[in-house]
């Protein structure tokens, strides 16, 4: 009992595993129960899905506005902390859900390089779920530590988002190809490989070429399952520290990622088919990443070292987000809508 009621990251223990189980506990109503039976999920069923994870992190927040206990160290004014959470929770998982938007586009693109059959897909986006869990505690506590140890790293983190938004704004990101992935090509030649996809199993037992003895084998899905997490690792560089310049709060850092994360696998199925229509979202993408490294050194600097400016409160950054992403979704459907008509009159 003691250890439960102890701290990490100055919230008890009990309470970062109750949210542990409690993502478990969805998880598992998602390929125990509903999606038990490998089958191809509609673009209907992946909106339904994505409401339902939305409302479950809109209903978090409430928690988080009502109930949760902030610790003053990670706020700027000691009053109304919960107003102060709330606003950074779902500011937190406006921008991750937006970043992730990118990461559709990546694992629509690894799932046609193996050839990835769509009713084996939610498979995969599930499994890669749970390292996304992993990686994104490990990220977030070692950012947590780094930041509320040494708050000039967050300069380091405003020239990062400033250089990747404008690497992104001028066309110059970095694009996944896997035919040239360096470490694509390792893991081919460290594990056995087989050449076709069985089933929706990761690894399968086949006949040694020279022994003929049974031994294992993993399939293209497992590749497929690894590349999607090297995808969410890499984007993972740019969300983290685009997340602490909105909050230094690791429990609204880590939750607000896991939710975002949760809503970016059940929403896929809605999007992959569409991304065409959303082709001008990374100016949106760029520019927001370029607002927050801004208000890094606006608050951190101008402000509250110098003292030139007024501190810059974070429903200012929710609100410009808004914009930023708002308009150039609806810039990006309203530029598309010819294309849109014309692929239905086809059909």
């Amino acid at each position: 009992m003691e250890f439960l009621t102890s701290e990490y990251a100055s919230q008890p223990i009990w309470l970062w595993l109750s949210f542990l189980a409690f993502i478990g506990f969805l998880l598992w109503l998602d390929l125990g129960l509903f999606n038990r039976k490998d089958g191809v999920v509609s673009p209907a069923k992946s909106a339904i899905m994505w409401a339902s994870f939305a409302s479950i992190a809109i209903a978090f927040g409430l928690y988080v506005g009502f109930v949760f206990e902030p610790d003053p160290q990670y706020y700027s004014s000691p009053d109304n902390l919960n107003q102060q959470a709330v606003i950074q929770y779902f500011t937190g998982y406006l921008l991750e859900t937006a970043l992730a938007f990118d990461n559709i586009f990546v694992i629509s693109l690894i799932f046609t390089y193996f050839a990835v059959p769509r009713e084996y897909q939610h498979r995969v986006l599930f499994w890669g779920i749970i390292g996304a869990i992993v990686f994104r505690a490990i990220f977030i506590s070692a950012g947590a530590a780094v930041v509320n140890e040494w708050t000039w790293v967050l300069y380091i983190f405003a020239g990062f988002l400033i250089f990747t938004g404008w690497k992104m704004l001028t066309g110059d990101g970095q694009e996944m190809k896997l035919e040239e992935n360096a470490f694509l090509a390792f893991i081919r030649r460290r594990l056995r490989v087989t050449d076709t996809i069985d089933n929706h199993n990761f690894f399968v037992r086949r006949p040694h070429p020279l022994t003929g003895k049974l031994v294992l084998f993993a399939t293209p899905l497992f590749l497929a399952l690894i590349m999607v997490e090297v995808a969410d690792i890499i984007f993972a560089v740019d969300s983290v520290p685009a997340i602490f310049a909105v909050t230094r709060d690791p429990f609204i850092v880590y939750t607000s990622n896991i939710f975002a994360i949760l809503g970016l696998r059940s929403m896929y199925f809605m999007l992959a088919a569409a991304v065409e229509r959303f082709k001008y979202l990374k100016y949106g993408l760029s520019l927001v990443l370029v607002l927050i490294g801004v208000k890094i050194i606006w608050n951190f600097g101008l402000s509250k070292e110098l003292g030139w400016v007024p501190y810059l409160e974070p429903h200012w950054a929710l609100i410009m987000t808004l914009g930023l992403l708002g308009g150039s979704i609806a810039y990006s459907l309203w530029r598309t809508r010819k294309t849109d008509q014309q692929s239905i009159e086809q059909t």
